[in-house]
């Protein structure tokens, strides 16, 4: 059945539709990326190693990515207004206890709750859109919906670094416990029930759309690159940015929130003007999946620039990674485009899944490399130990890119 266009639904109903999902990828991206200010506070408090710290951090990733093979299944059976508000009960419960946590491991536990719990928040809205808007909109949509992540990363910055003015760490999580719950209360009683009740499929039937994704060509033609673009880009940006900034590009504290904010911004930028670019390319006949290679190869570029230390401001190198550090997101809307719709859940869940496994490996494994470095009495870390960190992301992806380009026997 043809997706419904945005004329017949009417602009309250696309309101309806996109702002209550845009609200919990908000969120999600906020609770993604707020480590990366409030690191300071956590390694004082918690008394922690760099490779604490990334494990803590990155335990996010792996709660992310363990739900979401059974998350593809739950949104292409249950809908995605239904499973989102669920799951957001859990991110409220998470950051509740991780609010209240004295130890690692509780603190862990809160971090792992909260993945889980926002593990929705993208392949929900993506599903979403898929169900009710055309797929000739899908890139802008999907552009949009992404910004509002942005926002939340933009919100983990110099607001959150403002917040820490008035209470500390454990008190803005009491607020995002609070934001949580009310925004599960909102996708569920504001988002209309999708118009479209086909017969579930049964969870056999749907187990085989699993291993049809995963066993496809084209899935994995173009999977490892977007699984290390994004899971290096997110790694980074959720945690490695704010110390590198600081212990690297000699940036005080302050700065770090500000610079980290112009990224954020680049971000919305590059989510927004790139998923509109593929959107008028792919009119004119080139392919979604082109714009996103390409957008992720300059991300490559930009990635060396740091690793090797070329002496470019700490503000342009931030902007520049914030803004083509999204075009992995590109190849999303391209996979969903190679696949039958019934199957759109299971296909963005699973790329999915591959990034945030990533990520959670990414993101130790940085601070591990690091913590192979002397840290100073003042817990900052060797500049040579994010080098060897960031240019072992650099090679893997490398490597990735080359695979994309080889010579394929079939067309696929």
């Amino acid at each position: 059945m043809p997706n419904q266009s945005t004329e017949k639904i009417g602009t309250g109903t696309i309101l309806r539709i996109f702002l209550p999902f845009a609200l919990g990828y908000f969120l999600s991206y906020l609770f993604r990326v707020v480590n990366a200010v409030i690191a300071p506070d956590l390694v004082a408090d918690l008394h922690i190693d760099p490779s604490e710290l990334g494990l803590l951090t990155s335990t996010y990733f792996i709660a992310f990515a363990s739900s979401q093979l059974p998350l593809g299944m739950m949104l292409d059976r249950f809908g995605p207004r239904t499973v989102e508000a669920v799951l957001l009960i859990f991110a409220a419960a998470g950051a509740a206890l991780f609010a209240v946590s004295d130890s690692l491991a509780g603190v862990i536990a809160g971090r792992a709750l909260i993945g889980f719990g926002v593990s929705a928040c993208l392949m929900a809205a993506f599903k979403s859109y898929v169900i009710w808007f055309p797929s000739r909109i899908l890139s802008r949509i999907n552009g949009f919906q992404m910004a509002a992540g942005g926002l939340g990363a933009l919100a983990a910055t110099i607001p959150v670094e403002w917040a820490l003015g008035f209470t500390d760490w454990r008190g803005l999580f009491w607020a995002l416990a609070l934001l949580s719950f009310a925004t599960a209360l909102i996708v569920f009683f504001v988002v209309p029930v999708s118009p479209r009740t086909p017969s579930p499929e049964k969870v056999g039937v749907q187990a085989q759309g699993i291993i049809k994704v995963f066993k496809s060509p084209v899935f994995w033609r173009i999977a490892p690159l977007t699984t290390l673009s994004q899971a290096g880009y997110i790694s980074l940006q959720g945690l490695w940015a704010g110390p590198w900034l600081r212990d690297v590009a000699g940036i005080p504290r302050e700065g770090v929130a500000r610079y980290l904010s112009w990224s954020a911004m680049a971000m919305i930028t590059g989510f927004i003007v790139l998923g509109y670019i593929a959107e008028k390319l792919a009119a004119r006949g080139i392919p979604v999946r082109t714009t996103a290679v390409s957008g992720m190869t300059v991300f490559l570029i930009i990635q060396a620039l740091m690793t090797l230390g070329v002496p470019l401001p700490a503000p342009m190198i931030m902007v520049l990674f914030g803004f083509f550090g999204t075009s992995g997101i590109l190849a999303y809307t391209s996979l969903t485009l190679d696949f039958p719709m019934a199957l759109s859940g299971r296909v963005t869940t699973g790329i999915n899944m591959l990034v945030f496994i990533a990520a959670f490996g990414v993101q130790w494994a940085i601070g591990a490399i690091i913590n192979l470095w002397e840290v100073s009495a003042v817990n900052t870390y060797d500049p040579a130990g994010y080098r060897a960190g960031f240019l072992a992301l650099l090679a893997c992806q490398v490597a990735c890119l080359v695979w994309f380009w080889l010579p394929r026997k079939t067309n696929s």
